[in-house]
């Protein structure tokens, strides 16, 4: 379908830049509509609750794109645990971003999820023993300092409660989910860690979230179990579909547009607009991250 909105006077290699640059995109806002969805039955049920009905969702639609065309192959994996790890990483970043996203605007949460890849070098120096430059660690600094400027619990008449952890909590499990994710693509394949990533949540969850059940009693959170489920699926094949036809520097940018889409989300559904300081803080936090990818390309030269 992309084909059809590209000129045919275009290299092969730009047509096919294009097409990752447009899923990066589609799958932003996708996953600026998943925020909105969870935000919405946060207000409405439990966190166990609305936790387990996202995964039940998403290892659903999944499992219907996967499964039919790998098969049962997909379910082989070399390394049960990392992927064991993995999912309980992507557990706990799941419940810190659930907590953020109720207690700040969709665009603060975004742009807080957005400076996790500067958090990446940290786990590179400190766990694989990776050379990082020192304008690396400095990029770091500045992405952190952007953040507490996003954060500030103090706005919230308090000093540094748990308003101000759960980022913490968030960057320090986003960071290990996307390292151990790294890790796994040299050994399994997307799908096969897509298929462990949603459905070994499900079966850390499923004997807890009977003691937080409650009837659903409005259409709206089926609606929004559905959104969840659609959006964070399809979102993480069509970025996955990006890195095969462009490259990660070539994607890496247009990420940040999820920053964009999730104040419109914030915006349309919630009323929430972040404030001038916010604002500074997403700016430096996406100048940071692309000046890391541009440093990632000029060390590969």
């Amino acid at each position: 379908m992309l084909s059809r909105w590209l000129s045919p006077t275009l290299s092969p290699s730009a047509q096919s830049a294009i097409r990752g640059v447009l899923l990066t995109i589609f799958a932003c806002a996708l996953f600026a509509v998943l925020d909105s969805a969870t935000k919405f039955s946060g207000k409405l049920l439990p966190v166990l609750m609305v936790l387990w009905l996202r995964f039940v969702a998403q290892a659903f639609v999944t499992s219907v794109l996967v499964l039919p065309r790998h098969g049962l192959s997909a379910l082989k994996t070399r390394n049960l645990k990392f992927q064991l790890l993995r999912a309980i990483s992507g557990l706990l970043t799941t419940v810190c971003a659930f907590f953020c996203i109720q207690n700040m605007p969709l665009a603060n949460f975004t742009a807080i999820w957005s400076a996790a890849p500067l958090f990446i070098v940290v786990a590179s120096a400190l766990f694989f023993k990776e050379q990082v430059s020192p304008a690396r660690w400095a990029l770091l600094v500045i992405g952190l300092l952007a953040v507490i400027a996003i954060v500030r619990p103090e706005n919230d008449g308090q000093a540094l409660g748990l308003a101000a952890l759960w980022p913490v909590g968030l960057l320090i499990s986003g960071t290990t989910y996307q390292v151990l994710g790294s890790r796994l693509s040299r050994l399994d394949s997307p799908p096969t860690t897509q298929l462990y990533s949603t459905w070994l949540p499900i079966l850390l969850t499923t004997p807890l979230v009977g003691l937080v059940w409650q009837p659903i009693d409005h259409w709206q959170i089926y609606a929004a179990a559905a959104v969840m489920g659609l959006c964070s699926g399809i979102g993480h094949l069509m970025l996955l579909q990006a890195y095969t036809h462009a490259t990660p520097a070539t994607v890496a940018p247009f990420l940040y547009s999820q920053i964009g889409f999730a104040m419109l989300m914030g915006w349309l559904f919630f009323g929430q607009l972040p404030d001038s300081t916010s604002l500074i803080g997403m700016a430096v936090v996406t100048l940071s991250g692309l000046m890391g990818v541009w440093l990632g390309i000029r060390e590969k030269r």
